[in-house]
């Protein structure tokens, strides 16, 4: 189980676990409604090092991406749930419109994101230019937050 970080922990502990040479996986997202692709992708990226960061968008941060109606579940919420997971092994928020800042500033090791952002990863530079590796992992077929969004609302409209 994981555990919740502000940004200065965050970066207290990467220089732990680097002076550890222990591996550090970041991924990030909104994480509104877990699903099974999620925790698919999070273990997954777990399995790559021996410690996975999730960057979380802050209520904020998901209201400019997705609309003033989202996120469904607020960021306190979406960190405790996102803590509670065996591949999670720390939690952060941002408030940016991406994470290339937070990136840059803890630069993994691996930087893991779903094939669906291939086209723009942000931190990418930052990492690979640090020596650190991008990926992007493939996604679990028929999982999206949005979709399972749009079909609550089609039910409560019938």
């Amino acid at each position: 189980m994981g555990r919740f970080y502000s940004i200065p922990e965050l970066l207290i502990a990467r220089a732990v676990w680097r002076a550890d040479s222990r591996t550090v996986v970041f991924t990030n997202g909104c994480y509104d409604l877990l699903h099974p692709g999620h925790i698919r992708l999070l273990e997954q990226a777990r399995s790559l090092g021996d410690v996975l960061i999730l960057a979380l968008n802050s209520d904020a941060s998901v209201a400019r991406m997705k609309g003033p109606s989202r996120p469904i579940i607020p960021q306190e919420e979406r960190a405790e749930l996102a803590a509670a997971l065996a591949a999670v092994d720390a939690v952060v928020l941002f408030d940016e419109d991406t994470p290339r800042e937070l990136i840059a500033q803890v630069l993994p090791d691996i930087l893991v994101k779903g094939a669906d952002w291939s086209h723009f990863i942000a931190g990418r530079e930052e990492v690979e230019a640090a020596g650190g590796r991008v990926l992007t992992l493939p996604l679990e077929a028929g999982h999206s937050s949005s979709r399972l969004i749009d079909e609550l609302l089609r039910r409560g409209s019938q």
